[in-house]
């Protein structure tokens, strides 16, 4: 009696369990990973920028991902230190056409040493939101975007349109 319950039991979780395993490789096989590395030095100045993310395919013509951003700049006396994190959303209505949303949160610390009042420094979040185009060809996207929500006092960009390029693998 035992037996007959056990054995269909015992057979159900082995089932359920190897879909479980079928369903979360199946996830995996649709993240794609990219980001961006900058360096730049000056005259008196350096800048570093790091921007890992990862993106889900939930179709053909969808994909949402998330990433971290890190910035430090230093210009003479002055600092600038941002990081954060950024939701993305991608739209291929064709294969090489890209719209896409970006959703940047940053904490951003700046700090200006002046020989006449010292040191100020302002720390702040700051929101950005992104509405770009591209053109993408293999794992790379080439485009424009526009900030809809520049502030030309406080925004850590020099102006709300940016191109860029995005490599995903």
């Amino acid at each position: 009696m035992l037996r007959k319950i056990l054995v269909p039991f015992m057979l159900l979780l082995f089932v359920q369990g190897h879909a479980q395993r079928a369903n979360q490789n199946q996830f995996w096989e649709n993240v794609r990973y990219g980001g961006s590395l900058g360096l730049g030095f000056g005259n008196n100045s350096f800048n570093f920028q790091a921007a890992p993310s990862a993106i889900y395919d939930v179709n053909p013509y969808y994909s949402t991902g998330m990433g971290l951003q890190l910035n430090y700049a230093k210009f003479g006396d002055n600092k600038f230190f941002g990081y954060g994190a950024t939701w993305m959303n991608f739209f291929n209505p064709i294969p090489m056409i890209q719209l896409s949303t970006e959703l940047e949160q940053w904490r951003v610390n700046l700090s200006n040493d002046s020989p006449l009042v010292g040191t100020l420094e302002e720390n702040y979040w700051l929101t950005s939101l992104f509405l770009g185009a591209g053109y993408t060809q293999g794992n790379i996207t080439f485009g424009i975007r526009y900030d809809v929500l520049f502030d030309d006092q406080r925004s850590i960009y020099a102006d709300p349109w940016i191109p860029f390029v995005r490599v995903y693998f």
